[in-house]
């Protein structure tokens, strides 16, 4: 697998906001790369989440696991994507949720205190992280009011839709926690396309 590229990470901070090449080094200087295998945890619940992590290149999931011991997927997160628990990682308290890498994966990361260094640092960086959580607390809303109001064929759709790669790289059991359905269901909804 190939080595973390910073140059991904800033060609999507600057789809958003505009860096300096002196801000630009400095963002690449402060981000770790990691390479993480299949199947292995990237945060465990109950730990605190020290990371926020950028995905170069690979497939992760957030899960929670509830007191009869089923998971729920909560985020399914691909190539140029984020993934961490943003409640834990700012609060600095233990997280309920797992990170699971569901492909080998490549990650660029940065702990807390050195990313509120830079959001003073550099402007552009705070307005990217502003418009970021923006579009992260809207979409959190969109899959809350789909799960309340839309069917199960209507969740599938929109997936199909938004990354239809997703279908080749998640497996089917992992799909079906995430739009919040049995995975019997799901291979009824998929014969019926």
């Amino acid at each position: 697998m190939e080595k973390p590229d910073n140059n991904k990470l800033l060609y999507y901070i600057n789809k958003w906001a505009h860096l300096s090449k002196e801000d630009e080094s400095v963002i690449k200087s402060a981000f770790e790369p990691v390479f993480i295998k299949k199947k292995q945890d990237l945060l465990v619940s109950g730990q605190v989440c020290d990371f926020l992590y950028f995905i170069t290149q690979g497939c992760l999931r957030s899960f929670y696991i509830d007191s009869k011991g089923v998971e729920h997927v909560y985020q399914i997160r691909m190539d140029n994507n984020w993934i961490g628990d943003i409640d834990s990682y700012f609060t600095r308290l233990p997280s309920k949720y797992n990170i699971e890498a569901l492909e080998d994966s490549n990650l660029l990361r940065i702990p807390v205190g050195r990313l509120e260094q830079l959001l003073v640092e550099i402007p552009g960086l705070e307005r990217y992280f502003r418009i970021l959580f923006q579009k992260a607390y809207i979409n959190a809303l969109n899959r809350l009011n789909a799960t309340m109001w839309e069917t199960a064929m209507d969740r599938y759709n929109e997936m199909l839709k938004e990354h239809p790669e997703i279908f080749q790289r998640v497996s089917l059991v992992h799909l079906a926690s995430y739009l919040g359905i049995t995975p019997e269901s799901l291979s009824r909804i998929r014969k019926q396309k």
